[in-house]
């Protein structure tokens, strides 16, 4: 299961933002992610920046962070708030310091990374107390958008594995499509 990357060639979907909140709403995001404005966040899987933007102006440095160097072109292109810095690596292989971050999170993109090693990888980079959140396709749900169902974790093997990589779930919510998920390190 899993390793669903998002083609490229269709970013411009990404910046869809009435498909795009239909999902998530900033304000959801960052109710999850609790910030006061000096963090250091990472946003997993960030595409063509769409989170990451609403996320910005509300945190100290943002890394927008995505294996494919096509989807960071695309923001470039966009135009990058002064505080997001690009990181193209595989969420496995993160070229951070040891308890770096203070947040992280992953919209619509867990399915493409979560691995046992990505998770391990995320709790050695998110300090002691720090915060992932993690909003997701559900596999509960109908496949009408998103990845296939096949392709999509429960919010039960969520959970479970990052438990197992040293995180404590927090709050967690099934919706019809997706599922929400915060967890301290």
């Amino acid at each position: 299961m899993g390793h669903h990357t998002f083609d490229s060639a269709n970013a411009d979907r990404l910046e869809d933002a009435a498909t795009r909140y239909r999902y998530l709403s900033a304000e959801e995001l960052r109710w999850g992610l609790s910030l006061s404005g000096e963090e250091t966040v990472a946003d997993l899987g960030s595409g063509t920046g769409f989170f990451t933007d609403e996320v910005a102006p509300y945190a100290g440095t943002v890394y927008a962070v995505d294996l494919q160097p096509e989807m960071q072109e695309f923001y470039r292109e966009k135009g990058v708030p002064e505080n997001v810095e690009l990181v193209t690596t595989d969420v496995a292989d993160l070229p951070f310091d040891d308890d770096a971050l203070d947040r992280a999170f992953s919209t619509m993109t867990y399915h493409e990374f979560a691995s046992e090693a990505a998770l391990a990888e995320l709790a050695r980079v998110i300090r002691p107390g720090g915060e992932l959140v993690v909003i997701d396709w559900a596999q509960s749900g109908a496949g009408a958008d998103g990845p296939p169902v096949t392709e999509r974790y429960s919010v039960d093997d969520a959970v479970t594995a990052l438990s197992e990589a040293g995180f404590s779930v927090g709050f967690e919510a099934l919706r019809t499509e997706t599922f929400f998920l915060t967890a301290t390190r």
